[in-house]
Order: structure tokens, then C-alpha cells, then sequence
């Protein structure tokens, strides 16, 4: 999975139009967020073969960047648009899902955005060394 991971001071996302994915959400939500992390993560296909292993490794390097900018709040937004050579849609669910529930035994208050939906994103990030990092898991 590869993540790029902002540090904002606000973050909203209001669902627009519905994505190809065979796997999208039914009925979108809005999310919004303030003083938190902005995950935007992509699958690949190497992931495929263990998605709770591969958000379980997301949550490592999700909490070890939020001990550092002191939060406790993280959105997953799923965005394919990023990166090169996916994995397949129910595998990317399945890590994020995985991220999540790691993370919220860990204490931290987690959303996602809708799952295969064009979102219209309000940003307000950071401006520090910390404030935007890519990874790899």
C-alpha cells in the first residue's frame, strides 16, 4: 500500500459522483474532520494477498506519525488516482477496513471516506516538515 499522509488543520469531504469500482459504497456520507491526519492510500497488488497484514502495517506508520505531530484523529480516504499499478477494489477495502480497526484499538477516532466515490475535498493542511510524507507498506 502507498500512502501519502497530510497533516491538517481542517478536512472536509462532500460525495459527488459514483467511481467504476465494483466495490463502492451503496449510499455515501460527508466527512469532515479538523486537527488530524489525511491518509490517502492506494493499493497495489502485492497487498492482494494479505490485506489485514497490509493495514496492519499501515496503523504502525499512521501511529508512529501521529505521536509525532500529536493526534489522535485520522481520515482514510481511498485514492487511486495517485499511483501507478493497483490492486483489485476488494482488497484495497479490505486494508483500509484493516487500517481502521487497528488504528481505533490504538484509541485513535477514525473515518473513512465513501469507498468508489469522486468527492468534492475541502483541505486546510500544515505547513511543516512533518506536515505532508509519502510511504510505502
Amino acid at each position: 500500500m502507498r500512502m501519502l499522509i497530510w497533516h491538517v488543520s481542517h478536512f472536509a469531504s462532500t460525495p459527488g459522483q459514483r467511481g467504476r469500482s465494483p466495490v463502492a459504497d451503496a449510499e455515501p456520507w460527508p466527512v469532515a474532520m479538523d486537527e488530524g491526519l489525511l491518509v490517502f492510500a492506494a493499493a497495489e497488488p502485492e497487498d492482494e494477498a494479505d490485506p489485514a497484514a497490509t493495514g496492519q502495517r499501515a496503523a504502525v506508520v499512521i501511529q508512529r506519525l501521529a505521536g509525532q505531530v500529536k493526534v489522535t484523529t485520522v481520515v482514510l480516504h481511498s485514492f487511486a488516482h495517485l499511483f501507478g499499478e493497483l490492486g483489485q477494489p476488494d482488497a484495497a477495502r479490505a486494508a483500509l477496513n484493516a487500517t481502521q480497526e487497528q488504528l481505533q484499538a490504538q484509541g485513535f477516532t477514525v473515518q473513512q471516506t465513501p469507498f468508489g466515490w469522486f468527492n468534492a475535498l475541502d483541505i486546510q493542511a500544515k505547513g511543516h516538515p512533518l506536515s505532508r510524507v509519502s510511504r510505502i507498506v
